[in-house]
């Protein structure tokens, strides 16, 4: 087995403290490099402070074998990572001709005058090997300090990825031998944590020690991912595929998917291999659903539209609501849901038709029908199926995860057709 390598990421910038811009370079990075078998260990933001920075690649050469660090290489003098990188160093500044070349070429080639500043972004600390940036003027940097690898590099994402994917990667790999670190994602919904947890513990007593499982709830669901580590790649695929096989028994009717599928993908796979049409009324979602479903590319080869009925004139004059019915039961009622589904599905002319109504909250609910009390429902030619939802205080919540159990709900009923 040949030793895990570690790695740590580093940001840089105030602005990512502050929350004004979202810090999307980590996860990718992280992504990155478990693929060539390098374990993130730590991800560590910080500001454009030198202390700050300091501190971080103290404790960074501390846990880990690779240092990568994004952000502060611009021309600009709150842009301070080259600076404190040759204080960390012990070493001074020089410009580096190759690097000065490629800033001069960018400015010339776009008729724009080149400031000192900008001839600084040459200036690179003295122990750098220069990593040629082919997107930006902002150099890349790779430096071996006692027995760590450290890399600076631009935190614009997409000039960083170029460089982390072209030359950095590569040369990682060539620097590093590292074991092979596989995933495997099993995507359920429909079971809590804790419940799945106590269904599989056999089965995840039993695991070998080189796969690991994880636990990732989100709304509605839990995704479990498998990672298995070793040096054989082939071998690894054939036992994540056995363990996936091993425990499908226990899971079978929450799972939707595996690895990047999604449910709204997932359904749209199925309605197009059964040759159904599609058609949503909304109310407590007012048009989350029907977002959800066409965000998936092609949507329109199944999905023919929404009816987003907050008013109670709307699910009668569009949908066919009953007035009595309203009157009688209410918005929120078994009684309205299904004749919303039925309604639109008749409105639209589709073979399916689904419809959410509830009391999202904040406000809005009674001592009968509180916040998060919702009603949803699935109508096709054979049959019309409901079901009651009582969730929580939150509205973005209470919308998410009645689109969520909505969804998953239609993606039942076409497996049973």
């Amino acid at each position: 087995m040949t030793n895990s390598v570690r790695a740590e990421v580093i940001t840089i910038g105030d602005e990512i403290l502050f929350g004004q811009i979202t810090d999307t370079n980590t996860a990718w990075i992280g992504t990155e490099l478990t693929n060539i078998g390098i374990r993130v260990v730590r991800k560590t933001s910080v500001g454009d402070q030198d202390n700050a920075i300091l501190q971080a690649l103290n404790e960074a050469h501390q846990r880990a074998d690779v240092i990568i660090i994004t952000g502060g290489l611009g021309p600009t003098k709150d842009d301070i990572t080259k600076k404190t990188l040759c204080t960390y160093f012990g070493v001074g500044m020089v410009r580096n001709e190759t690097a000065l070349a490629l800033v001069t070429g960018f400015f010339e080639k776009r008729g724009r005058e080149m400031t000192d500043l900008n001839r600084g972004q040459a200036d690179l600390p003295a122990n750098a090997v220069y990593i040629q940036n082919d997107w930006g003027t902002a150099p890349g940097m790779w430096f071996e300090y006692e027995g760590r690898v450290y890399v600076s590099l631009p935190g614009v994402p997409f000039e960083m990825k170029h460089l982390m994917s072209n030359r950095i990667l590569p040369k990682l790999t060539e620097h590093f031998e590292t074991p092979i670190i596989k995933h495997k994602m099993i995507r359920t919904v429909g079971i809590g944590e804790s419940f799945l947890a106590e269904r599989i513990e056999a089965w995840e007593d039993a695991l070998p020690d080189h796969i690991k499982l994880a636990y990732l709830p989100s709304f509605g669901g839990v995704k479990l991912r498998l990672t298995a580590t070793g040096t054989d790649n082939a071998q690894l695929d054939r036992e994540l595929a056995e363990q996936v096989a091993n425990v499908m028994p226990l899971i079978r009717k929450n799972v939707y998917g595996f690895d990047n599928d999604e449910l709204e993908t997932v359904i749209g796979t199925l309605l197009i291999e059964k040759k159904q049409t599609l058609a949503a009324a909304e109310s407590c979602t007012g048009g989350y659903l029907s977002a959800q479903i066409t965000k998936v590319p092609g949507s329109s080869a199944y999905f023919w539209g929404s009816v987003v009925s907050y008013s109670n004139s709307v699910k009668e004059s569009q949908l066919g609501v009953k007035s009595e019915t309203l009157a009688q039961h209410g918005a929120v009622s078994e009684e309205t849901i299904r004749q919303m589904a039925e309604g639109v599905r008749k409105a639209l002319s589709t073979d399916v038709g689904i419809a959410t109504s509830g009391i999202a909250g904040p406000g809005g609910g009674t001592p009968d029908k509180p916040v998060g009390t919702v009603w949803i429902a699935c109508a096709t030619e054979q049959r019309t199926v409901t079901r009651l939802l009582k969730l929580g205080q939150y509205r973005d919540q209470n919308i998410q995860l009645t689109t969520t159990y909505l969804l998953n709900m239609l993606r039942e009923e076409l497996l049973n057709q």
